[in-house]
């Protein structure tokens, strides 16, 4: 069984490419200082139903979009991270000997894997990484296994290669949103030796919760709900094409009783499903609260969005902008940037790959 997906191991400089139902957003840093620099960025959307549900179907289409992201970014790097999502993932952690090699481990792992991934192995990309000490027992060491259908890494590296790139690295999208959280904790405030941060990720079609306690991931969900849903609503009210409704979403070009008459209910479906998440976590945790939210995502900025969030749910609620403390390169328009930073945590955390 081969160990060939996941957490490949980066060789240089890569660029965060995150594909997603919707659109595709590259992102390119530097290190400047004791930070980070953004050097080139770009987003493109795709054609309707090329990507559904974070598969790729067109491999075609979704190849020829991430050429135009190149042209648009003008950026010279070939190499790239991309990440699966983290439904198609199955993780364990395995506790192992620390004085074990490897090669050691991964014929370790090879042997055991049938016990707990339940597809085929002649099917499967995994990899493994060793985390820390135990804290039992210093001579062992925390392993974490992740696996998944060797589809979802190969159609990613087949329309990465379509536009002329090499996949260096393939991460999962939990992690890499848990990578960008380091740049967003500091705007926070947190006090207290424990924080409990929920960050709700509302891309086009699919909302993603995760929960992170002390910048960690422990506890993620996904559901069916995104700004397509507005954008649809859009559609219908207006009898506009989808390219039109996303263009007047996007830049506030709609009529007057837009924001009372579709707007509202769409923002109190989205509170709606952030609660539900929410209440998945406290009945499946002893939580019931959480210190703050922080809102990611294409749909994140909806206006209102957040007020409504800390209303509702009664907790403070912030816009992600992994870029707030970044320089940026001459070349990127930082306004846009700022715009279009909520949507660029998973492209971040990727591109963030290569200071690792």
């Amino acid at each position: 069984m081969p160990f060939n997906g996941l957490f490949k191991k980066k060789s240089s400089a890569v660029l965060g490419i995150d594909i997603s139902s919707a659109s595709v957003k590259l992102l390119e840093l530097s290190r400047s200082g004791g930070g980070y620099k953004v050097q080139s960025y770009a987003v493109e959307p795709l054609p309707s139903n090329a990507v559904v549900e974070k598969n790729i179907n067109e491999l075609e289409a979704v190849g020829d979009s991430i050429s135009k992201l190149l042209t648009k970014s003008k950026t010279s790097l070939k190499n790239v991270a991309v990440a699966v999502a983290g439904s198609a993932v199955i993780t364990k952690s395995l506790e192992m000997d620390a004085s074990l090699s490897e090669d050691e481990m991964e014929s370790q792992i090879s042997v055991e894997a049938d016990q707990y991934i339940p597809y085929p192995l002649d099917e499967v990309a995994m990899d493994f990484e060793v985390q820390d000490i135990s804290d039992d027992n210093p001579e062992r060491v925390n392993v974490l296994v992740a696996a998944c259908r060797k589809d979802n890494v190969d159609n990613r590296e087949a329309v990465l290669n379509l536009a002329g790139l090499q996949v260096k690295v393939v991460d999962v999208e939990a992690y890499a949103m848990e990578r960008a959280f380091e740049l967003v904790e500091p705007q926070l405030d947190l006090a207290g030796d424990s924080s409990l941060v929920a960050i709700v990720d509302i891309g086009s079609t699919m909302t993603t919760l995760n929960v992170l306690e002390n910048g960690k991931i422990i506890y993620t969900r996904e559901q069916l709900f995104g700004g397509r849903q507005l954008t649809e609503e859009i559609q219908r009210k207006y009898e506009m094409s989808p390219e039109e409704a996303e263009y007047a979403k996007k830049n506030g070009d709609l009529p007057d009783g837009y924001e009372e008459e579709v707007l509202a209910p769409f923002r109190e479906a989205a509170v709606q499903q952030i609660s539900r998440s929410l209440q998945f976590f406290y009945s499946s945790s002893d939580y019931n609260d959480v210190n703050c939210i922080v809102l990611a995502g294409g749909s994140a900025s909806t206006k209102g969005l957040d007020y409504l969030v800390a209303e509702k749910v009664g907790a403070r609620c912030i816009i992600a902008n992994p870029f707030a403390e970044m320089s940026v390169s001459k070349r990127v328009n930082s306004n846009t940037l700022n715009n279009d930073a909520p949507a660029l945590m998973i492209a971040c955390g990727l591109a963030m790959r290569s200071f690792d």
